[in-house]
């Protein structure tokens, strides 16, 4: 057991952060702040990271789980951004394959639509070389009846065919927590439900620590750094406002909302990027024997820490699909799920919701306080890359130490460690074959090894010594063995953390979460020594979001 990842190791990681002094203090456990604790804890920098909710929570856990090269973005003639996210996206394939997948899109042209064939050949043609493209992705044009014979169930009036490109699903909370474990075994100290409500400051005004309250437990300590830098997410701004260095540069939220239906409600064959009546480009995926569908675009100014899917949004995506889709006839009582997650953009002064550029700034504030904001879950590396190169020439100049330079373009992430995208498949071959020969089916073993990539074999080291434990609980084997490998490998505190975020079934699988919640509350209950009123607490959450995926806001 690697004790830096457990979640019964908590007082002693909480103990370490209050005794230490880091170089590097990150607060913020989503893909931004995973990332940058990657990078600087393989350059030699000593580094922290804190989380106020679960590592993902907020917009890691809630994106389109797309790994794209930002094909919308085109429409905004932001060249340098598409050229940059995608070539990261080859980059996050490569270093975790497990966690993303290359996925064959097709975008239909209709008649009066808001690119022609003409158009969006080129414009394909422009993102193959802006992304550089490999031979093998790259894009092609459909006849129409290239076009329904790949996906019938599109509306045939108007349609002129369409063009077919690669994009990269993933998912992306465990993208997260894989970059996050990465980080700890390169010795990075990280910690979640820890809030951080002030900095410290020394006798020049210069931020030198925060102290920091444990959500789980109540307790307060001080964490102490050369460095900060502020990657919250939707919170950046009320961590400048701590700081006071709030100023005009201040974030835009918007909030994005994706409907996930069974398959036998919305049969999709052919992963889907579609214009809608008003020009925004709405995508429809097909995993794991659903189909989820988004985006919205809306202001947002409601709490930050539970968005949600409110009639108006859920009307607008319904009216989306059923445009491109008329036959399939949706309706509101065919969802089975959905989420709200929040984008946290850099306002600019008159510009649409859509036009806001999704690229990244930095920026540091006079205590010293470095911000970073805006991306994309596709740049995470990229965006760790530049401010750890800054944070590392800070540091220098500071105490005259001397890092590396960064590496992780060529190294894999926690479960990645399978020989690269090419071996991938061998390793899933190997690793399924010896899951069935523990007595597992070869459907649950597929998942598992494509879950957890090279960290299989501690899945079935569980599932061979503990069998007995197993049945004491009620649960199939290979459910005790994520709940126990979450525990103490993946930080796990909450139902919610294991049910959303370890595993995606509030989502994806909400029938597997209402079979199994009772006998895994019992589990984690006596692991994690839960007191009476906090199994009660994480029970209330856990059947709140069962409740919240399901029911819009009125």
């Amino acid at each position: 057991m690697d004790s830096r990842c457990s979640s019964l190791n908590r007082h002693e990681t909480l103990a370490k952060l209050q005794a230490e002094q880091f170089d590097l203090l990150i607060v913020g456990g989503g893909i931004t702040g995973a990332g940058i604790a990657l990078d600087a804890a393989s350059r030699g920098i000593k580094t922290a990271l804190v989380e106020m909710q679960d590592f993902a929570a907020g917009t890691s856990s809630r994106s389109s789980k797309m790994i794209h090269g930002g094909l919308r973005y085109l429409k905004n003639m932001e060249i340098r951004l598409v050229a940059q996210v995608g070539r990261e996206r080859a980059i996050v394939h490569e270093n975790g394959p497990h966690v993303t997948t290359p996925e064959w899109m097709i975008l239909p042209i209709y008649k009066n639509g808001s690119m022609g064939k003409f158009t969006t050949s080129i414009g394909l043609s422009l993102y193959d070389f802006l992304a550089r493209v490999k031979k093998g992705e790259r894009k092609s044009m459909l006849s129409k009846d290239k076009t329904l014979q790949m996906e019938p169930k599109f509306k045939q009036e108007g349609l002129l065919g369409g063009g077919r490109f690669v994009e990269y699903r993933s998912d992306d909370a465990r993208l997260t927590i894989e970059v996050m474990k990465e980080a700890a075994a390169h010795g990075a100290t990280v910690l979640n439900y820890t809030k951080v409500n002030a900095f410290i400051y020394d006798e020049a005004g210069q931020v030198i620590g925060v102290s920091a309250n444990d959500q789980l437990n109540d307790q307060t300590i001080e964490i102490h750094a050369k460095k900060i830098v502020n990657a919250a997410g939707p919170w950046v701004d009320t961590l400048r406002e701590k700081d006071n260095s709030l100023d005009q540069k201040q974030m835009h939220l918007t909030k994005g909302v994706h409907l996930i239906f069974d398959q036998s409600v919305f049969p999709l064959r052919q992963s889907i990027y579609f214009d809608t009546p008003d020009g925004r480009m709405v995508i429809a995926i097909p995993r794991d024997g659903k189909t989820y569908v988004g985006t919205t675009d809306t202001d947002y100014d409601k709490d930050l820490t539970h968005p949600r899917m409110t009639v108006e949004d859920l009307d607008y995506v319904i009216g989306a699909i059923n445009y491109i889709f008329p036959n399939l006839q949706i309706q509101a009582s065919d969802i089975e799920s959905s989420w709200a997650g929040l984008r946290p953009l850099i306002h600019e002064v008159d510009k649409g919701l859509s036009e806001i550029s999704r690229k990244d700034e930095i920026w540091e504030s006079s205590s010293g306080l470095v911000t970073i904001a805006g991306g994309k879950l596709t740049g995470y590396r990229k965006m760790a890359e530049t401010i750890v190169d800054l944070i590392a020439s800070k540091l220098q100049a500071q105490s005259g130490q001397n890092f590396a330079s960064c590496h992780t373009k060529n190294m894999p992430i926690s479960g990645g460690h399978v020989g690269g995208s090419k071996k991938f498949k061998t390793f899933m071959k190997s690793k399924i074959e010896q899951g069935v020969a523990l007595g597992l089916h070869r459907d649950i073993a597929y998942r598992l090894v494509k879950k957890y990539g090279s960290n299989i074999d501690k899945l079935y080291e569980i599932i061979q010594n503990e069998k007995e434990e197993a049945t004491k609980f009620g649960l199939p084997v290979e459910v005790y063995a994520q709940v126990m490998y979450a525990i103490t490998e993946e930080f796990v505190c909450t139902l919610v953390d294991f049910f959303w975020r370890r595993t995606g079934a509030l989502l994806f699988d909400i029938d597997w979460v209402q079979t199994w919640k009772t006998a895994v509350t019992a589990l984690m209950s006596e692991k994690l020594g839960w007191r009476e009123e906090e199994q009660e607490r994480f029970t209330m959450e856990l059947e709140k979001h069962l409740h919240d995926v399901t029911a819009p806001v009125q």
